[in-house]
């Protein structure tokens, strides 16, 4: 039954529960009733808010949305779906604020799994190098490439001029599969190994290629392959 939010008790709306209970009291559909701010012509605003976080299998897969997927959505036009990325980008952004790794102490894969799995992106790989001083305190992280990784796409030559351009002596991997198996591919192996035979070489070390999927990764260190 589809319950119009004009025929719900003023004080159980979304916007006046938000004020006299306060956000962190309003469930997931409620919070997002108020960013959506309309219904349909067949739905109420907040059974939309319902159906979307329903069709995305719940809110934490909202901050990986893009545009042209959101779209998808029936009740969902171009407003609504701007208004939905727009939401998304700006909660990753605040995220990647409150959570800089610049001195950050990076000494187990456990650590750096929990930093970038609600950073990388659930539709396409993204691989990024984490420049390590001597103590494992972080120099600074970058965003290397972004698609499908393979030894022929991502350069170990773009990896090392940063680590010298930025006096790093360590250097962590990171990537994502959008697929959610974090069981290294051959390309996976293959990079690693020539990344670790550089690092050698040069002496900046390869501690570490982390993998992330569906909430759970793979550490080269952990399993004995780097």
């Amino acid at each position: 039954m589809n319950v119009k939010m004009k025929d719900i008790p003023e004080n159980e709306r979304p916007r006046e529960r938000l004020i006299n209970v306060g956000a962190e009291n309003l469930s997931d559909e409620e919070l997002l009733a108020i960013v959506l701010k309309t219904g349909t012509k067949n739905m109420s605003v907040k059974n939309l808010a319902t159906f979307i976080l329903s069709s995305l299998n719940g809110i934490e897969k909202l901050k990986n949305i893009n545009y042209h997927e959101v779209k998808k959505i029936k009740g969902i036009g171009k407003a609504k779906a701007c208004t939905l990325v727009a939401l998304a980008e700006l909660s990753k952004r605040i995220n990647r604020e409150i959570a800089s790794l610049n001195g950050t102490k990076l000494n187990t894969p456990l650590k750096v799994f929990e930093f970038y799995k609600d950073r990388v992106n659930n539709f396409q790989e993204e691989f990024y190098c984490i420049f390590l001083d001597a103590s494992k305190k972080v120099i600074e992280e970058k965003l290397i490439f972004i698609g499908t990784v393979n030894y022929s796409l991502v350069h170990p030559r773009d990896i090392f001029k940063e680590a010298y351009l930025l006096n790093a002596v360590g250097i962590i991997c990171v990537h994502n599969h959008p697929s959610g198996e974090v069981k290294p591919s051959l390309e996976d192996v293959r990079l690693t190994n020539k990344l670790k035979e550089i690092g050698i070489l040069t002496e900046v070390k390869v501690i570490d290629h982390i993998i992330i999927g569906n909430n759970s990764y793979y550490s080269f260190l952990e399993n004995g392959k780097i």
